[in-house]
């Protein structure tokens, strides 16, 4: 069974790839990974704010002990995380290169354009496969018109792109007016892949506490569908980029649906987190079973089998069309039909 596939220009062994989470960030783990069948591996993301967070602490330090003795270095922060800054995260980049043969993609979030490119930069130079720009910006500003927050990421991707000669990725929440259009701006501004979506971690209320609370929750397979609708919808339209699913991949199912909506690549970090990084294996047996027992040779023979064959113009005719069979079909108890 050929399970190859070509996202950012590189070619995979396999279409599932470790998205970024605290196991990537471990090089212990990102081997088991490789070994139970991922394609490639996304890095933890290189946080901006943490970078300028240590070099805010550290010259405080500088200057505290500046008239101290020359074992005043001790005083430094001792680097022992992937992103703890950006020597911990370089030094990260180059032992993953040297510890498996798979891609090594390394993750940006950054706040400012020279922050992005000088890091992008740095990222390029310790060796990493490729680069994913992981945009997590919510225009919340109620003067920021959504022209205004799609130029600025594509203005991004310019500046990132004229600097660095590695494939690029923007991983993209899906909170964009026109996303197609969108899509297609940054394709022409040289992105070599998307990633759909960047879930937003969106804030809670605790009434026991009366506080806002802000926690992380794993996705699950109920999360799906709108990835799949604009894996559908983009999926042979945009010249250059490629397109990797990034939400919802708890079995293979979800795995074989975002393939035949037309992903080049799935992404998955919440089922490693729940079961494990051998899960790989589980996933990577189950497409196998799904190809074989449908007699398909391979993941590209299955690629975008199910996106819509009709014309552009007619796409959003066809989305609402879809729209009103799914409300007037309803099916419950209380529903007499």
């Amino acid at each position: 069974m050929d399970l190859r596939t070509r996202y950012l220009g590189l070619s995979l062994r396999t279409p599932l790839i470790a998205s970024a989470s605290p196991l990537s960030g471990d090089v212990g783990l990102i081997r088991q990974m490789e070994d139970s069948g991922a394609g490639a591996v996304v890095l933890p993301s290189l946080f901006q704010e943490q970078i300028e967070e240590e070099a805010r602490a550290a010259d405080e330090l500088a200057r505290i002990g500046a008239d101290s003795s020359p074992e005043a270095s001790s005083y430094f922060p001792a680097v022992v995380t992937y992103n703890s800054g950006p020597h911990g995260y370089l030094d990260l980049v180059a032992r993953a290169r040297a510890a498996v043969d798979i891609p090594v993609i390394a993750s940006l979030n950054g706040t400012t354009v020279a922050g992005w490119v000088d890091y992008a930069r740095l990222i390029e130079q310790a060796g990493a496969t490729a680069l994913e720009l992981n945009i997590y910006r919510i225009a919340s500003g109620p003067g920021v018109t959504g022209g205004q927050a799609e130029a600025d990421c594509v203005a991004l991707l310019e500046a990132v792109r004229s600097r660095v000669k590695l494939p690029v990725a923007v991983k993209l929440h899906p909170y964009f007016s026109a996303f197609g259009d969108f899509a297609q701006q940054l394709d022409h501004a040289g992105a070599d892949g998307l990633v759909l979506f960047n879930r937003l971690y969106q804030p809670d209320i605790d009434l026991l506490r009366l506080a806002w609370k802000n926690d992380a929750t794993l996705s699950g397979a109920g999360e799906i569908r709108l990835g799949l609708l604009w894996l559908s919808v983009l999926s042979g339209r945009l010249p250059h980029a490629s397109l990797a699913a990034g939400t919802g991949v708890d079995t293979a199912e979800e795995v074989i649906k975002y393939i035949l909506a037309g992903a080049n690549a799935v992404m998955t970090a919440s089922s490693l987190l729940r079961h494990g990084p051998g899960h790989l294996r589980t996933l990577v047996s189950g497409l196998e079973t799904w190809l074989s027992t449908r007699g398909f040779a391979s993941v590209s023979a299955i690629t975008g089998l199910m996106r819509p064959s009709h014309p552009d113009s007619e796409a959003e005719a066809d989305e609402r069309g879809s729209y009103i069979e799914s409300l007037s079909s309803y099916q419950g108890p209380y529903v007499r039909h």
